[in-house]
């Protein structure tokens, strides 16, 4: 069990939040990663990285919490997993530092002890109106990033979805859990054709696309938590037009 709960980002509505005044930063395309301060590193369901090598861990500042991302670049996510699931790879993976837990402080404070302690902290830029944000989104994605987080200004860190962090995407991303395998038709017969998930909710959700040729030969195990992306949300609550992201298997 996660020895704390991590501060989780609701999305940025345009309509509601005026982003003038917060704190932007990129969106990483890595693993969430929290430092205890103390010898271990925990994913965000409460994994520990076993696999991290003394090396890695011995760099990390004693008595300071951090949490950030494991992170090899934009698009690399499942290099990312791939690296972390062994012992070989770690070297080349950063340990990107957004935030420093301390329920106290507020969030430029947390920076501040962040950058004392670590020395690859994300950049936080002041944002400086709507169109200042969808610029910078616009820059990051075309440069294959994933999207951007908002920090509220003086916010505190809690423990849970909050509305002080919020991220900003043009695809919305869920997390769903692979239910069923259905088999794939004309050119993908004998192999996986979309995974059947189901929703927090319940409901069930057909994922065909976004699966490169070796993913539907060896599909994602019924079980497993897997990103998806999609434009909106139907009445009904269902994802529309949903592609596959990623396994989050250490999230």
């Amino acid at each position: 069990m996660l020895p704390r709960s991590l501060l989780l980002a609701h999305v940025w509505e345009p309509q509601k939040v005026d982003p003038t005044g917060w704190w932007m930063s990129d969106k990483l395309d890595g693993v969430r990663a929290w430092w205890d301060g103390s010898g271990a590193l925990w994913s965000r369901l409460g994994k520990q990285f076993v696999k991290a090598p003394p090396a890695f861990l011995a760099r990390l500042p004693q008595g300071v919490e951090l949490d950030g991302e494991l992170y090899l670049g934009p698009g690399r996510f499942n290099d990312t997993i791939r690296a972390i699931k062994g012992s070989a790879g770690w070297d080349q993976v950063r340990y990107v530092v957004f935030d420093a837990p301390h329920d106290q402080d507020t969030f430029e404070r947390r920076q501040a002890v962040a950058r004392r302690f670590w020395t690859d902290v994300a950049p936080q830029v002041e944002c400086e109106s709507t169109a200042h944000l969808l610029a910078r989104l616009d820059a990051v994605q075309s440069a294959g990033g994933e999207g951007l987080m908002l920090r509220q200004p003086g916010s505190l860190y809690e423990g849970k979805r909050s509305r002080t962090l919020l991220k900003v995407k043009t695809f919305h991303d869920l997390e769903v859990v692979v239910y069923d395998h259905i088999d794939g038709k004309g050119k993908h017969t004998g192999r996986l054709g979309a995974l059947r998930c189901r929703l927090d909710s319940g409901m069930l959700v057909d994922v065909g696309t976004g699966l490169t040729d070796a993913e539907r030969e060896a599909p994602p195990r019924v079980g497993q938590r897997i990103t998806i992306k999609y434009q909106e949300l139907t009445p009904a609550g269902v994802p529309r037009f949903p592609v596959f992201v990623a396994v989050r298997d250490y999230e």
